[in-house]
């Protein structure tokens, strides 16, 4: 019963300073609202729905993680960015120097603003990738590679924004 009042004691100290969630998020309490804007796609290599899948799925994370309310402008918080790179690259090499794999390289410049604290902006690069056989063409693949990396890039930068990690 002690060891049961101590972690109700606990639970009701975290929950009541308001910063820390049980969703990883350390979001102050006077931060009611973001503002996600699409980001741009500026890499040499055109993929054209890579921006709208990238900026929606970061809305999607921050919907499903956060009691943010999202707003088109003037949020608490504010993150936009673009697209600068989108490159394919041999990721193992044979023995005949032909590529066996290659890898996809998605980079993402990323710019987040927190009106109320700005201790707490960044301006920084996200970069990730997934490789594919290369007896497949990158039209065969492209769209399950970009969803994987998309995932990835999504849970690094929304960990740099509101959790801090």
């Amino acid at each position: 019963m002690k060891k049961l009042l101590t972690i109700l004691a606990a639970t009701l100290c975290l929950g009541a300073c308001g910063i820390y969630s049980f969703s990883g998020t350390s979001i102050q309490p006077d931060v009611n609202s973001i503002t996600i804007n699409l980001f741009e796609y500026r890499a040499m290599r055109v993929n054209p729905a890579l921006s709208n899948d990238l900026t929606e799925a970061l809305r999607s994370q921050f919907r499903r993680m956060t009691r943010l309310e999202q707003v088109e402008m003037d949020g608490d918080m504010e993150l936009s960015g673009e697209i600068t790179g989108y490159d394919i690259a041999a990721a193992a090499v044979t023995a005949d120097e032909v590529a066996a794999r290659n890898k996809l390289t998605v980079t993402v410049k990323v710019s987040f603003t927190d009106k109320k604290h700005p201790e707490e902006d960044f301006e920084k690069s996200f970069s990730s990738y997934a490789e594919y056989d290369s007896s497949n063409t990158i039209d065969a693949v492209e769209s399950s590679l970009c969803a994987e990396i998309i995932e990835k890039l999504v849970e690094d930068i929304f960990n740099a924004a509101v959790a801090q990690w």
